[in-house]
């Protein structure tokens, strides 16, 4: 399928290949995502601009820690990392340690978390990294959070639903994030490669939270948001659609002969292809790379893919070198 690329497309490649520092190479490659025509023609370009960001803003991140240490930067693990937010005893510490059982301090005061404290959370044959972050709200901003905000490959945005509050705790964080460029509500899409977001209202098991949710529902039809409770009534849920906010895949590896190994995926964005999992498994193996056979999303069992073949979530791949 062809590409067909707009006009401002080739706009913003002009830009990136003038570009000289590292965040003017970022700002176009985002300008290249957002205006890119999206079709199955496109899904290795965007792969592929989605891969340059990555590595630039790791370069970037590296950079920055050489300079100093930097308190509200947490180190990326596992298959994503998904940052909470929401306002003073919104249970974000205690969902965490549930979650993960990491080691957050959870209290009936407020501001209990002074630092981002991260876990990691199981889900099937893999981990999601949880950062549990100081409360925000409209008029208490801690200095470096929304850094990161930014740096996060996933928010869970987290309000208490037990709360005739919970409509302002929602309003206002959406309303944060927004001017403050990390999410992106507009039709027009003005913001440039946003942080993807999930809502959850929290303690459904307290009184008048079943009304609140209704209230949430009815009134911000256009966020999705989850139901959980203190008993751990809706985790599971949750689980499954934090994973699919991080928009990622996971690929098995088959060695040629061998079973596949089923115990260690590899983690890659949703639209990556063969050469993108090749370059993964080995940085030499793009170039020697002739072909693949693939078990999942193909016809059939082991079919030989090209290069160029986007791959689909538990895909199981052989390389051909």
């Amino acid at each position: 399928m062809p590409a067909n690329l707009t006009q401002q497309y080739h706009k913003a490649e002009e830009q990136y290949r003038r570009a000289k520092t590292p965040e003017e190479k970022i700002k176009a490659l985002q300008e290249m995502l957002a205006v890119i025509p999206k079709h199955k023609g496109t899904e290795k370009l965007q792969a592929d601009i989605k891969s340059r960001i990555a590595r630039l803003k790791e370069e970037g991140k590296k950079k920055k820690q050489s300079r100093g240490f930097n308190p509200f930067g947490v180190e990326k693990q596992g298959a994503g990392q998904v940052v909470l937010a929401g306002y003073p005893n919104s249970g974000k510490s205690a969902l965490v340690g549930a979650l993960s059982r990491a080691k957050v301090k959870v209290a009936d005061y407020p501001f209990s978390t002074p630092l981002p404290v991260s876990g990691m959370m199981p889900y099937e044959d893999t981990y999601i990294q949880l950062v549990d972050t100081p409360p925000v709200s409209p008029d208490n901003i801690p200095p470096g959070i929304i850094g990161t905000f930014r740096e996060a490959d996933a928010l869970l945005l987290l309000v208490d639903a037990s709360t005739g509050e919970c409509l302002d705790q929602l309003e206002g964080l959406l309303q944060l994030l927004q001017e403050r460029e990390v999410i992106d509500l507009s039709e027009e899409g003005e913001i440039i490669a946003p942080i993807p977001f999930l809502v959850a209202a929290n303690k459904m098991d307290l009184p008048g939270a079943a009304d609140n949710l209704a209230v949430l529902r009815d009134l911000r039809p256009d966020v999705e948001i989850s139901a959980i409770s203190s008993t751990g009534s809706g985790l599971e849920q949750l689980k499954e659609k934090l994973f699919a906010v991080l928009d990622i895949i996971r690929i098995y590896g088959k060695a040629p002969g061998r079973p596949a190994d089923m115990t260690q995926p590899f983690i890659l964005k949703r639209g990556s292809t063969v050469i993108d999992f090749a370059e993964m498994v080995h940085k030499d193996f793009p170039e020697k790379l002739k072909s693949a056979l693939v078990w999942g999303s193909t016809r059939f069992d082991g079919q030989a893919v090209p290069r160029d073949y986007v791959l689909e979530d538990r895909d199981i791949v052989e390389l051909q070198l």
